[in-house]
C-alpha cells in the first residue's frame, strides 16, 4: 500500500515536475536577476524548465536554465545606466531626473517588444509566468497572449505598487515610501509627506501606464487589456522581503516573504584574500563595496581621497571592492586590496570580518543580516536610504550623507560599529531571528510556485479588494452616502417642523380660538 501510494504521489505531481516557466525582470540593474536565479536554480532541481529574460547577459551556464537578453534592451539599459550616482548624490542633486525616472519604464518596453529575440519568444508556449513586481506592466501584454497564469517577485522590498494593485492593505501611515528616509514610526509631519510622495508617485505611474499601454497595443495588438486590468489578475506575490529586515505588514493569503532567498553560509575565501586578511592578525578587516548598481571607479576624485585617507587611518586591512584600474590608486596604502569583484557572502560570514561599508542595497542589507555583521551605510539613491533607516532604527547600522561626509565622521563611524558591541549584538540579534522560521525562503518560494502551477492559477487566493477603486476600499463612496443621506434627513426634519409650527399657528389663531372670540366681542 505504501509502495502504491508513493506512485501514485509521482503520478499526480509529474504535471508539476515538468513545467515550462518564463521568468522575466526588467529591472535595470543586475541586483534585480538575483532572486530570479536562486528561484530558478530551486525549480530546476525540482525538473522543472526556465527560460529567463533580462537585459543583462548570462553570467554562467546551468543546465535547464535557458537567459534571453534582447539586444535592444541591453544596449537601453547599458545607455540609460551611464550615471554618475555619487556625485549628484554628494552635490545635494537627485541621482536620477526625474524624467530619466519615468521614460525608463515604456523606453524599455519599446527597446524590449521591438527586438527579435523577443519576437521570437513569443512565439513559444508556457505553463507559468513569474515577473519583476518593479516593473510587470509591458511583459504582461506577452504573458496576456500566452494566456497562462502569472506570479511576481517584487525584488524592490519596499516597493508597493505591486502589492496594492492586488488589493493588499497598504497605509500610507506605518508603510514608509521606497524613495524615502522614514521608517514605519512617522511623526504627523514625516506622514503628510509621505502620504504626499505616495500619491504624486501614483499619479505619475498612471501617466507612465498609458504611455506604455500605447507601446505594447503598437507591439502586441489592439485586444491588449489597460496593464493595471491584467496586472490585478496576479496568482501569487512573493516578497522579497521579512518583518526581520523590512516592517511587520498585512498581506493577503496570496504573498508570501522570501526575504533572502538569495543568502547562503560561507565558503572558505581563495588563497590570496585568506593571506591578506591573516596578515591583520587577531584585529580584523573591513570590507568596502557599493553593490552592482553603484560604480566605485566612477565616484569623484573628492570621495576617492577621502576613502583612502579613512582606510589608511584605519589599524585593519581593507577590502575594497573596486571596478576600477589598480593603477589609478597611486596614494593607495599597503593595508588595503582592491579588487574589481569579491564572493561578498564569504567575506560577510568570514569570523575576522569587524565591519561592513556599503550603499544600503537591499540584497546587501539582507547579507549583513544573515551573517551578523555591524554595517556603515552610505545611501546613494532609489531604496538605499530607506534600507538604511530600518538598519539604524534596528541598531546594527550607522547611516551616513555623503552630501555633508567628512574623512573624519566616516573615520568614527567605522571604529564605532566595531568598538561598541550594541551594534554587532544588534546585528546577531536579527540574524538569529531571521534564522528562526520554519522553512527556507527558497523553499517556500518553491512550495507555492508549484502551488500555483498545481491548482492552474490558484485564483481563490486573490482577494476581492483588487477590483475596488482607493474610493470603494477605503468606503469614501459609503461615507458620502451616509453624508448625503444626513443631509435629506435634516431637511425633512426641518420641513417637518416648519409644518408642524405653521399647523400650530392656524390652531391658535382659527375662528374658535380665544383671540378670535375676543376679536368678535369688541365688533360687537
Amino acid at each position: 500500500m505504501q509502495y502504491l501510494g508513493g506512485l501514485l504521489l509521482i503520478v499526480c505531481t509529474s504535471s508539476v515536475l515538468a513545467a515550462d516557466i518564463l521568468m522575466a525582470t526588467m529591472g535595470g540593474t543586475k541586483s534585480h536577476k538575483i532572486p530570479f536565479w536562486e528561484l530558478a536554480k530551486g525549480l530546476i532541481v525540482r525538473g522543472h524548465n526556465i527560460t529567463f529574460l533580462s537585459g543583462f547577459p548570462a553570467d554562467f551556464h546551468l543546465d535547464g536554465l535557458h537567459e534571453v537578453t534582447p539586444a535592444g534592451l541591453v544596449e537601453f539599459i547599458h545607455n540609460y545606466t551611464n550615471w554618475d550616482l555619487l556625485g549628484s548624490r554628494m552635490a545635494g542633486e537627485m541621482p536620477i531626473k526625474p524624467w530619466d525616472g519615468l521614460r525608463y519604464a515604456f523606453e524599455s518596453c519599446d527597446a524590449m517588444l521591438g527586438d527579435a529575440e523577443t519576437k521570437e519568444l513569443t512565439n513559444r508556449s508556457f505553463d507559468l509566468a513569474i515577473l519583476d513586481g518593479a516593473y510587470p506592466e509591458c511583459l504582461l501584454g506577452m504573458v496576456h497572449q500566452y494566456k497562462i497564469p502569472f506570479m511576481y517577485i517584487n525584488t524592490v522590498g519596499f516597493y508597493t505598487g505591486s502589492l496594492s494593485v492586488a488589493g493588499n492593505p497598504i497605509s500610507y501611515a506605518i508603510t514608509p515610501n521606497f524613495y524615502s528616509r522614514f521608517t514605519d514610526n512617522m511623526s504627523l509631519y514625516e506622514r503628510a509627506i509621505n502620504t504626499g510622495m505616495q500619491i504624486g508617485q501614483n499619479i505619475l505611474h498612471s501617466y507612465v501606464m498609458r504611455r506604455t499601454y500605447r507601446i505594447v497595443r503598437d507591439h502586441l495588438g489592439e485586444n491588449i487589456p489597460h496593464p493595471y486590468e491584467m496586472s490585478r489578475n496576479v496568482s501569487f506575490i512573493l516578497q522579497n522581503g521579512h518583518a526581520v529586515v523590512s516592517y511587520p505588514r498585512a498581506f493577503n493569503p496570496n504573498v508570501a516573504e522570501v526575504a533572502c532567498i538569495h543568502c547562503k553560509p560561507a565558503r572558505a575565501l581563495p588563497k590570496d584574500l585568506e593571506e591578506f586578511i591573516n596578515a591583520s592578525g587577531a584585529s580584523g578587516f573591513i570590507y568596502v563595496s557599493m553593490g552592482s548598481s553603484v560604480k566605485a571607479a566612477n565616484m569623484p576624485e573628492s570621495l576617492r581621497r577621502m576613502l583612502v585617507k579613512t582606510f589608511a587611518r584605519l589599524p585593519y586591512q581593507v577590502l575594497w571592492k573596486y571596478e576600477g584600474s589598480a593603477a589609478d590608486m597611486q596614494d593607495l596604502t599597503p593595508n588595503v586590496k582592491l579588487s574589481r569583484w569579491l564572493p561578498q557572502q564569504d567575506i560577510l560570514g568570514h569570523k575576522q570580518l569587524r565591519a561592513f561599508v556599503t550603499h544600503g542595497g537591499l540584497l546587501s542589507m539582507f547579507e549583513t543580516v544573515y551573517h551578523g555583521v555591524p554595517v556603515v551605510t552610505m545611501p546613494v539613491f532609489c531604496d538605499h536610504d530607506v534600507n538604511s533607516a530600518k538598519a539604524e532604527v534596528d541598531g546594527y547600522a550607522i547611516k551616513l550623507d555623503l552630501e555633508t561626509l567628512s574623512t573624519n565622521q566616516l573615520y568614527k563611524a567605522i571604529m564605532k560599529v566595531i568598538h561598541d558591541p550594541r551594534y554587532r549584538n544588534a546585528a546577531r540579534y536579527r540574524q538569529n531571528l531571521l534564522l528562526d522560521q520554519r522553512s527556507t525562503a527558497m523553499e517556500t518560494a518553491i512550495y507555492w510556485t508549484e502551488y500555483v502551477l498545481r491548482h492552474k492559477g490558484a485564483y481563490h487566493l486573490q482577494a476581492q479588494a483588487r477590483n475596488l477603486s482607493w474610493w470603494q476600499y477605503y468606503l469614501l463612496d459609503v461615507v458620502a452616502l451616509y453624508l448625503l443621506s444626513l443631509y435629506v434627513l435634516v431637511l425633512l426634519l426641518k420641513r417637518l417642523d416648519f409644518r408642524t409650527e405653521k399647523v400650530r399657528s392656524l390652531h391658535v389663531t382659527g375662528p374658535s380660538s380665544p383671540t378670535a372670540t375676543k376679536k368678535k366681542a369688541k365688533k360687537l
